[in-house]
């Protein structure tokens, strides 16, 4: 069965996996959201872009989120990937915050 995803957390994902547009990515955010992966912290939609670029031409991957969760004003996605990168495959749990309709910050942790 099909999570039923937030907007803004099944726009995340629709754009992920159409690596193409990467617009897309950053139309999820707020203006000044904070993404924190792999050690980094990413500030702005500027930064986000190239996170999210840095990312996609590094790694081919597929990403299916599996499971999903509330925990006070954080909504929290497991994700199954798979791909040609270190550890693959693995499940992420993605920490989405979010500012209205778009995300104000995105925490992935193993």
């Amino acid at each position: 069965m099909p999570l039923d995803l937030p907007k803004p957390v099944a726009a995340y994902f629709t754009a992920d996996r159409d690596r193409g547009d990467s617009d897309a990515i950053v139309r999820c955010f707020t203006e000044d959201a904070v993404v924190k992966d792999e050690g980094r912290t990413h500030v702005g939609r500027s930064a986000i872009a190239a996170w999210k670029a840095e990312a996609s031409t590094k790694y081919n991957y597929t990403s299916e989120p599996i499971a999903l969760e509330n925990a006070g004003d954080k909504t929290i996605v497991t994700s199954h990937l798979v791909g040609d990168f270190p550890g693959s495959p693995i499940d992420l749990r993605y920490i989405f915050a979010f500012d209205g309709d778009r995300i104000a910050s995105l925490e992935i942790k193993v």
